[in-house]
């Protein structure tokens, strides 16, 4: 195949000889340096996307996909909202939950907390009862499920009782009296998630209605999805399907200050490691400028044998693409063999260093996470060339312009 003559030329640029060896190692620093910016790229944007989609699994595990609520209050009637919800495309589940903050307490401490009566069938028991570390995986009456953390603070253990005391009290001939109630620590659960851990009670419905005295009504209706991304459609037809005193928020609603924070965070990650390749570019620049220089008399004959101008400039511009398209396949097959063994590489490093990257006691993660994003590596690879092509006008534009008769009188 009979390649372009300034392709061809470019390519012979690139092949060292003698007395240009220190171009040749000047270009292989190019070559370097892109190819780690593309990697380090690649390889942190992979391991925040791990982190991003643990995030969400840890927040799922325990949260709806949707909340519906009433404007009136506690939901009656909420039975038949339940079957209207299931009905909805995409749906996989709708269970009644109250949900509502109370104080809990122990012989030994006391602390604020989150209660959820929920349905023992319920998803949310099933994914919690996997995460159950002491006790049973049935939630059974007369029982409460308790967060690691709180476990700790309160310095309960399986079968030890406590008390939930609710700030909404009843009323009593001698004033408000604040509701209280006894459970049996039945399991001891680990989410992940200090937040939850350190704040989250579980208990069957029937026993915080009671203590609640709310009858046959629940606070909130919690629906499950196939597809987590379309809790926001999902959200929307339950108000357009139940309609007035009723709304619905979905996960990523009730969540959006944290997600926002970590996209924020992964577009200055990316604009600062972007930084990186963007230093190499401008060594590119300087290698080509060398070429140029070095080149003077060759450009020259190219231009009295009739090369136009704008062959001389797509010589250079090749020769940028060039070492921009070998720094980024090398930066991208060693980005993605990091990423894709970034587990297993952290695991031999804490192995030969004896220390641990995540220590479980703090993070609850004890392995990196890694999540490679193929529109991400499509970019950094776009952004990479571009930012070489444009390396290569400056020294392209001043070949182009050089006079040969200028060049060739003094040589």
């Amino acid at each position: 195949m009979n390649l372009p003559f300034e392709l061809f030329i470019a390519l012979r640029h690139l092949r060292a000889r003698k007395r240009e060896r220190f171009i040749s190692v000047v270009t292989s620093i190019c070559i370097a340096g892109v190819a780690l910016g593309v990697m380090a790229l690649i390889v942190v944007l992979a391991v925040m996307n791990g982190f991003e989609e643990e995030l969400k699994e840890k927040i799922l595990s325990v949260s709806a996909h949707v909340l519906v609520l009433s404007y009136k209050g506690p939901i009656e009637g909420y039975r038949e909202a339940e079957r209207k919800i299931e009905t909805i495309p995409g749906v996989v589940s709708a269970s009644p939950l109250v949900l509502t903050q109370v104080m809990v307490t122990s012989p030994y401490g006391i602390s604020g907390g989150v209660l959820r009566g929920v349905s023992p069938t319920a998803p949310e028991v099933r994914e919690i009862g996997a995460r159950v570390q002491e006790g049973v995986r049935a939630l059974s009456p007369g029982t409460l499920w308790v967060g690691a953390e709180l476990a700790k603070i309160l310095a309960v253990e399986i079968d030890d009782r406590v008390t939930v005391v609710s700030p909404l009290g009843r009323a009593h001939p001698f004033g408000t009296v604040p509701r209280t109630k006894a459970f049996s620590v039945g399991a001891i659960f680990r989410t992940g998630m200090f937040d939850y851990d350190s704040t989250l009670l579980i208990a069957p419905l029937e026993d915080v209605q009671e203590f609640l005295s709310m009858g046959d009504r629940v606070t909130h209706i919690e629906v499950r999805v196939k597809d987590i991304y379309s809790a926001r459609e999902v959200a929307r037809k339950i108000e357009e399907l139940l309609g007035t005193p009723f709304y619905a928020r979905d996960w990523m609603e009730m969540n959006r200050n944290l997600f926002a924070a970590l996209r924020m965070e992964r577009r200055v990650m990316f604009v600062l490691l972007s930084l990186v390749v963007a230093v190499a570019a401008f060594n590119i620049i300087g290698t080509l400028t060398m070429t140029v220089m070095e080149k003077r008399r060759e450009i020259a004959i190219l231009r009295s044998m009739g090369a136009p101008k704008r062959s001389i400039s797509r010589i250079f511009l090749w020769q940028g693409l060039l070492i921009g398209t070998v720094g980024t396949f090398l930066g991208t097959m060693g980005g993605l063999l990091l990423a894709f063994n970034i587990e297993g590489i952290a695991s031999g490093i804490e192995r030969i260093f004896g220390f641990q990257f995540l220590p479980g006691d703090i993070y609850y993660i004890t392995e990196v996470p890694s999540r490679v994003n193929p529109w991400d590596v499509v970019t950094i690879a776009a952004v990479a060339l571009l930012l070489s092509v444009l390396a290569a006008l400056y020294p392209a534009r001043k070949a182009s312009r050089l006079d040969p008769v200028e060049v060739l009188r003094y040589e």
